[in-house]
């Protein structure tokens, strides 16, 4: 994920690297299926932006191989740091800000990143402008006002508590400038940016380790502002993070809406 200023989840705090562990267990084979159809291989010019961990930028590295390249940007390069090695090149760069890095990319991906930056317009201009023609973009967003809930089956106090959580959680994205129904919109806004070919589908994982592992990792870490802000007591937190690892609850995650389409 991106980190603009305001921006909740640093990835300077201890839970990120378990958010980014969940992510890649949750989001991967759904990205990689993508890459897969595109034809991702030796020689590809890639750029992944947002890159956070090391997982999407790693795969495209073995794809692309030494005559490739893969540029993986971030504000914060700390947790991709590890996968600076050739053909990977790892770059400070704010994509809401900056030009882009480079141009002629074969493929310019973004998962979890748009919908936390402040000029998403303009961070998109600059994803399809660093492609070569006929290149690719996949943009994968969640949107969390499609289904707000952490528990869709609320049949208890502990799913409650849960929801009431997760809503206090999208109350701080918002107010930090989180754009919480911005997957939806990905289609429509790639056509309108020109691109051809535009597809897109969801992933909507119900119940899962990862989505546990996710949850009491991202509650941790908000934790001081939930508290804060009045969203929700110590104990209750301390509650909720027992009934996570109980595994009793089913947990949900927004739907992540991918969306990818071809540069003319």
């Amino acid at each position: 994920m991106m980190r603009t200023d305001g921006y909740l989840l640093d990835n300077q705090r201890t839970e990120a690297g378990e958010r980014f562990d969940a992510f890649a267990a949750l989001f991967d084979p759904t990205t990689f299926r993508h890459f897969e159809g595109f034809g991702v291989g030796s020689g590809w010019r890639c750029w992944e932006v947002g890159a956070g961990g090391t997982s999407v930028v790693s795969w495209l590295a073995k794809k692309v191989g030494p005559t490739g390249r893969v540029v993986a940007t971030d504000i914060d390069t700390s947790l991709v740091a590890p996968a600076g090695r050739p053909p990977v090149e790892v770059r400070v760069h704010d994509v809401g800000v900056e030009e882009p890095p480079g141009e002629g990319f074969d493929l310019v991906h973004a998962r979890l990143v748009l919908v936390h930056v402040p000029d998403r317009e303009r961070a998109l201009r600059s994803m399809i402008a660093a492609l070569r023609p006929g290149g690719r973009l996949l943009v994968e967003d969640a949107d969390p006002a499609l289904q707000p809930l952490a528990c869709p089956d609320e049949h208890g106090p502990a799913e409650q508590l849960a929801n009431r959580l997760r809503q206090g959680f999208r109350g701080l994205l918002a107010d930090r400038g989180a754009d919480l129904s911005y997957g939806r919109r990905l289609p429509r806004l790639l056509r309108e940016a020109g691109l051809r070919r535009v597809e897109a589908d969801s992933y909507f994982p119900l119940t899962s380790p990862a989505c546990a592992a996710l949850e009491s990792a991202t509650i941790r870490q908000i934790r001081t502002d939930l508290v804060t802000a009045g969203l929700a007591t110590d104990a209750e937190i301390d509650r909720h993070l027992a009934n996570v690892a109980a595994g009793g609850m089913d947990l949900a995650t927004a739907p992540m809406i991918s969306a990818w389409g071809r540069k003319e």
